[in-house]
């Protein structure tokens, strides 16, 4: 799975040259950092891809499609894990049987 996200990570949302890739991670490490040092919990990969799309959206070269997709994913995850969580919660507590 950590090969599909870093491929599509790298080659699927944007082109850019390496001074921009560059700025997308200097970017990356400083939010992080930042909210690491504020203790603020933030996805890296998260705080990256926002850095991607905003180099494409700058540079015109965003893959919308892709882009789409990615943050389809990220608002499906939430609902998804939640009921997931309350289905095993009520299972493992025996209220379903």
């Amino acid at each position: 799975m950590a090969r599909k996200v870093a491929e599509t990570m790298s080659h699927q949302i944007t082109s850019m040259n390496d001074g921009q890739a560059l700025s997308a991670n200097l970017v990356t490490s400083v939010i992080v950092l930042g909210a690491s040092r504020l203790g603020l919990p933030v996805s890296t990969t998260h705080v990256s891809c926002g850095a991607l799309f905003g180099i494409g959206a700058v540079n015109k070269t965003a893959h919308w499609n892709s882009i789409l997709k990615i943050f389809l994913s990220w608002v499906i995850t939430l609902p998804v894990a939640a009921l997931l969580g309350l289905l095993f919660f009520n299972l493992f507590n025996g209220r379903i049987s």
